[in-house]
């Protein structure tokens, strides 16, 4: 679809004769049925909610869009984001302890998930906005891709460590860890392409091709990095984002807010669900690099490492 069908799409009608007619699977992990649209594969109500979003949404000077495909540090890079905005303000209750991250820091195509409502909408939040997405960076609205003062921060990962937490998160809330999907299925699709938000490679592609266009306005992450040197990956965000540490204590307050074991240790995300029918637990696991090493086996490997080399040869990025 060009880029001017897709901009007039704004109406039930038009997205319903649209989506008609859009490639599908099947069947995704035995479970999901996903569309195709603008080259990205997903469920239909992430797609309608994507062709609203392109068509329609407005950005505001100094909106922050954070920016992931799916199980790559989305919930971590939240909460990070959530930290460094409000500051160290001793008056103000810490936003983490009250509500998950999700809660927050909103993901745009799937408002209509959420079972908690939040204070303020996208719309009529106060500025700077903040909320993420998982969208390809060809679905973004021009108003935020041509936008000078709009942000993006996009995280990715290690494919073979975003398989096996896409393959947990999904097998433990769709299935309840009962019938699990065989993970040489799982990596049979993710190669292909075909999973939600895919293909992977695209996604991480087309941003990371932006970011160096424009470092000025996409700041392009590695889960890993983060991992390897919070200190200093942390510091480049608040920087990013115009609120500069003050000193080394102000860091480490929020190091110390957004490690992932205290996260996962909160009350709010031992016994609440932010979206419905995923409880909040579900976002945080192992979080460690290099966990695929104990589910793999050396043939998924090698499938692996032969479609990231071919798909990212020559882009400079390395995963």
């Amino acid at each position: 679809m060009s880029e001017e069908k897709s901009s007039i799409i704004v109406n039930n009608e038009e997205i319903e004769r649209i989506t008609e007619k859009l490639p599908k699977t099947n069947h995704f992990w035995n479970n999901f049925q996903l569309y195709q649209w603008e080259g990205f594969w997903s469920t239909l109500p992430i797609i309608k909610a994507a062709m609203v979003f392109k068509a329609t949404f407005k950005s505001e000077p100094n909106d922050v869009v954070l920016a992931s495909s799916m199980k790559t540090g989305s919930t971590w890079l939240k909460a990070i984001c959530v930290s460094i905005m409000q500051g160290n303000k001793e008056e103000e209750e810490d936003l983490l302890v009250k509500d998950n991250p999700h809660f927050h820091v909103r993901t745009i195509e799937l408002m209509h998930c959420y079972s908690k409502t939040p204070t303020h909408d996208l719309y009529t939040m106060p500025s700077p906005r903040l909320f993420h997405t998982h969208l390809p960076y060809r679905i973004l609205p021009d108003s935020i891709k041509n936008s000078d003062n709009c942000k993006i921060i996009y995280i990715t990962r290690n494919p073979k460590d975003t398989i096996i937490s896409m393959w947990h998160f999904f097998n433990y809330n769709c299935k309840r860890l009962e019938d699990l999907s065989p993970l040489e299925e799982v990596v049979e699709f993710f190669c292909k392409g075909v999973h939600p938000y895919g293909p992977f490679f695209e996604h991480a592609l087309e941003y990371w091709e932006e970011s160096k266009k424009k470092p000025q306005k996409i700041l392009f992450l590695k889960y890993e990095d983060l991992k390897i040197d919070p200190k200093k990956e942390v510091a480049k965000i608040a920087l990013f984002l115009g609120k500069p540490f003050a000193n080394e204590e102000d860091l480490e307050i929020v190091l110390n807010k957004c490690s992932l074991e205290r996260l996962k240790n909160l009350e709010v995300n031992k016994s609440e669900s932010i979206v419905s029918y995923i409880h909040n637990s579900a976002f945080f696991r192992k979080g460690v690099v290099g966990d695929w090493k104990n589910h793999m086996t050396p043939e998924m490997e090698e499938q692996l490492d032969k479609i990231t080399k071919l798909k990212l040869q020559g882009s400079g990025l390395d995963l």
